[in-house]
């Protein structure tokens, strides 16, 4: 599993819209991340256990994490509707990471896969996970084992 720092470090360095990464929006790409690589390599990148609460996948430790690494800092703004956010921005640009290529290939994909989406999409496509539409609210989401159960239930059976 993959530091969760040098996780968002480079979460932050390469998404092209700074100004979306809410507190909301960072942990779901973790989420997303961790079922993804579930799904492909059996593992999370990260070790953290997802509950699906009121607000869907979502943990305190991402945020809890980020309150205590002095690279990153928390800033209170209103979005388009004039709501109160918090939005996530990393201070220094010049730091190292050292993730594997698998890591760093799985945060592409979701970066590519959501940084495009408005918030109303970006949310569609976590709630319509396979842990989320298959799991009790206020239940623990094993990935890894529900990623071995949604592959089961969407391959075809060889005949």
């Amino acid at each position: 599993m993959a530091n969760l720092g040098e996780i968002l470090v480079y979460l932050f360095w390469k998404y092209p819209n700074p100004n979306e990464l809410s507190k909301a929006r960072v942990v779901k790409m973790i989420y997303l991340s961790d079922w993804r690589s579930a799904i492909i390599s059996g593992k999370q990148i990260t070790s953290i256990n997802w509950i699906y609460n009121h607000y869907g996948p979502y943990v305190n430790d991402i945020i809890d994490y980020i309150r205590q690494d002095n690279r990153f800092e928390i800033t209170s703004t209103t979005n388009y509707w004039g709501e109160f956010k918090e939005v996530i921005s990393l201070k220094k640009q010049n730091i190292s990471v050292s993730l594997n290529k698998e890591t760093t290939d799985i945060l592409d994909f979701v970066i590519e896969g959501t940084s495009k989406l408005y918030w109303n999409d970006f949310i569609k496509l976590v709630y319509s996970t396979y842990p989320i539409k298959n799991s009790v609210k206020y239940t623990e989401l094993n990935l890894v084992d529900l990623a071995d159960e949604y592959k089961k239930n969407t391959t075809p059976n060889k005949v």
